[in-house]
C-alpha cells in the first residue's frame, strides 16, 4: 500500500499527518514553538523552529505508524501564509521571520500603492497591497534594516523555507504566491512588473509550480534529520488556506468553506479569476491546477476565543484541569447559558487590526453594550457571536457578487463545537456541514502529494475518493431573526469607531516610544 505525508507549518505548531491512499490517518504529531511581539503590532518566529518541529514530527509519525520510510510515496507542505524569511548568500536566515498577522507595514504598503499606481496594482496583482502580504516586509526591511537587507538573496515564504531545509530547492507554488502581492495571479507567474517598480530583484523569487507538482526530493542530509528515505518526491503543496480547502473538498463551484482557526477565512473555489469591485475579498491561485479562489479572511477570529481565554478564564481553566476536558468546551458550555444576541453585547474581534472587509490594521477589538446583566457567560457568547458577525461580512460579499453557495463546510477550531457552529450557522443564514475528515491543509497537502505521485488522477478525484459530509447544523429561524437585527449595528461600528482606532493607535505609539523618566 502507498503512504503520503502532509505537514502543516501552522503559526501555533507544526502538525504532520501520515495517510495510506484510501485517505485513512495511520499517524499523526504536533509540535508548538513560540510567536514573539517585540513591539505593539509585530508577528515573528524563528524559522528554525519551523524545522526543529517538521523533524520532530515526522520522526514522530514514522515511529508510530510503523510504516517504512521507503513507502512514503509523496510528501506535501502547507503553511501559513503571507511571512517572510530572508536568506543570505549562505542561506543562512538573517533575521527572525515576519508572519502574516504583523501590523508594521502600513507605510511600506502605501508607498507601494502609491508608486505603481493603485490600477496598475489590481492589473498585476489582482489585489490590493495589505499589510499582512510579503511585498510590505521586503520594503520595510530595506527601509528599516538596511544592514540586513544588503545581504538578502531569497525571500522564501514559510513552507517554502521548510521544503528548502528537506530538498535544497528554491521553490514554492501558486496558491502561496498569490498571497505576497508580488504574485500575476491571472497569469499565474511572478509579476515581473511590478517587482521591476519596487526594486525588489526577480532573483530573489523562488520557482513557481502547481501545487501537485513535484518541486524537489529529499536530500542526504534531510534524511539523517528527518528518518525520511532520500529521494522521496516533495510536491509542491499549498497555503494553508488552499490547502485546507483541498482537506476539505472544496474543489468545485458552489462549495463554500468557513474554516476558524487563530484566523478566520471564507474560501470559495472559481473557475475563474474573479474580483471584487472594492478589493474587499482576495482573489488568489487555487492549488488546484487551473483553478482560482476568492477568500476572506479575519486575523483574529479562534484568536479571539484563545485571548478570552487566556485573560479572563484562569477558573474555567482550572475546571478543565480537574475534569481532564478541554478549556474551550468549559467556556463554550458557559456560554449556551446566555441567550441569542446577549441582549445587545457585541463584540469587534479586531485584536490584531483586520483584513476584511476593513483593511485597517488600527482597528482594536471591542465590547459594546455591556450592562450589569451581562456576566460571563454573555461576555463568552458575545466572542463567539462576534467572530460569527465577522465571518458574515464574507459571506455577504460573495452573494453580492452573485458567487453560487449551495454548501457551507465548517472546519477549524471553532467547527468542534456544536454551540460556535450553531451561532455559525444561525448568524451567516445557511445550514453548515461538517466532513469525516478533521485534518485541514495536512491533509489536503497530503493529496496533493498522492495527486503529483499519480496515487489519485486529479485533486476533484482524491476528494471525492476521501472526503463525506457526515453532519449537518441547520439555522433556527428564531436565533437568525435576533442576529439579522443586531448585524446591522455591528457592522455600522467600525465606521463610528474608524478615526478614533487611528488615534488611539497614535497616542499608544507616541507614548511608546517617549522614555520614561
Amino acid at each position: 500500500m502507498a503512504f503520503l505525508i502532509g505537514i502543516d507549518i501552522g503559526t501555533s505548531g507544526t502538525k504532520t499527518i501520515l495517510i495510506d491512499e484510501s485517505g485513512q490517518v495511520k499517524a499523526r504529531a504536533t509540535y508548538e514553538y513560540p510567536l514573539f511581539t517585540p513591539h505593539p503590532l509585530w508577528s515573528e518566529q524563528n524559522p528554525h523552529d519551523w524545522w526543529e518541529a517538521t523533524c520532530a514530527t515526522l520522526r514522530r509519525v514514522l515511529h508510530d505508524s510503523k510504516v517504512d520510510a521507503k513507502e512514503i510515496k509523496g510528501i506535501g507542505l502547507s503553511g501559513q501564509m503571507h511571512g517572510s524569511v530572508f536568506l543570505d548568500e549562505n542561506d543562512a536566515v538573517i533575521r527572525p521571520a515576519i508572519l502574516w498577522n504583523d501590523q508594521r507595514t502600513q507605510a511600506e504598503c502605501d508607498w507601494i500603492m502609491q508608486t505603481v499606481g493603485r490600477e496598475k496594482v489590481i492589473e498585476l496583482i489582482s489585489n490590493p497591497v495589505l499589510t499582512g502580504f510579503t511585498a510590505g516586509k521586503i520594503i520595510w526591511l530595506r527601509q528599516h534594516e538596511p544592514h540586513h537587507y544588503a545581504k538578502v538573496r531569497k525571500v522564501l515564504l514559510p513552507k517554502d523555507y521548510v521544503r528548502f531545509r528537506l530538498t535544497g530547492e528554491y521553490a514554492t507554488e501558486v496558491s502561496d504566491a498569490s498571497g505576497t502581492a508580488l504574485f500575476n495571479v491571472r497569469k499565474r507567474a511572478w509579476a515581473d512588473e511590478l517587482l521591476d517598480a519596487i526594486a525588489i530583484p526577480r532573483e530573489w523569487m523562488p520557482k513557481v509550480y502547481e501545487s501537485p507538482e513535484i518541486t524537489g526530493r529529499i536530500t542526504a542530509e534531510a534524511a539523517l534529520a528527518t528518518g525520511l528515505a532520500e529521494g522521496t518526491p516533495v510536491v509542491g503543496g499549498g497555503g494553508d488556506q488552499a490547502a485546507g480547502a483541498v482537506g476539505n473538498g472544496v474543489v468545485e463551484t458552489g462549495i463554500v468553506s468557513s474554516t476558524v482557526g487563530t484566523s478566520g477565512v471564507v474560501f470559495a473555489h472559481s473557475d475563474a479569476p474573479a474580483v471584487d469591485p472594492q478589493l474587499r475579498l482576495h482573489t488568489f491561485c487555487h492549488a488546484v491546477p487551473g483553478k482560482w479562489h476568492l477568500m476572506g479572511v479575519m486575523l483574529s477570529a479562534g484568536g479571539s476565543l484563545q485571548w478570552y481565554r487566556d485573560t479572563f478564564c484562569e477558573p474555567e481553566r482550572a475546571v478543565a484541569q480537574a475534569l481532564g476536558r478541554d478549556p474551550y468546551e468549559i467556556i463554550c458550555a458557559e456560554a449556551e447559558r446566555a441567550p441569542a444576541g446577549c441582549e445587545g453585547l457585541l463584540f469587534l474581534p479586531y485584536l490584531t487590526g483586520e483584513r476584511t472587509p476593513y483593511p485597517d490594521p488600527n482597528a482594536r477589538g471591542v465590547f459594546f453594550g455591556i450592562t450589569r446583566r451581562c456576566h460571563r457567560a454573555y461576555m463568552a457568547r458575545a466572542v463567539l457571536e462576534g467572530v460569527a458577525y465577522g465571518l458574515r461580512d464574507s459571506f455577504e460579499i460573495l452573494r453580492e457578487m452573485q458567487v453560487p453557495i449551495r454548501q457551507v463546510r465548517a472546519s477549524g477550531g471553532g467547527a468542534r463545537s456544536p454551540l460556535w457552529r450553531q451561532i455559525q450557522a444561525d448568524i451567516i443564514g445557511q445550514d453548515h456541514v461538517t466532513i469525516n475528515v478533521d485534518e485541514g491543509p495536512a491533509l489536503g497537502v497530503a493529496l496533493l502529494a498522492g495527486v503529483g505521485t499519480g496515487i489519485y488522477p486529479s485533486v476533484e478525484a482524491a476528494c471525492r475518493s476521501v472526503i463525506q459530509v457526515t453532519h449537518r447544523t441547520q439555522v433556527n429561524p428564531q436565533n437568525q431573526a435576533i442576529y439579522n437585527r443586531y448585524y446591522p449595528l455591528y457592522r455600522a461600528l467600525y465606521g463610528q469607531l474608524k478615526t478614533s482606532f487611528a488615534e488611539v493607535t497614535s497616542i499608544a505609539s507616541d507614548l511608546a516610544a517617549t522614555p520614561t523618566s
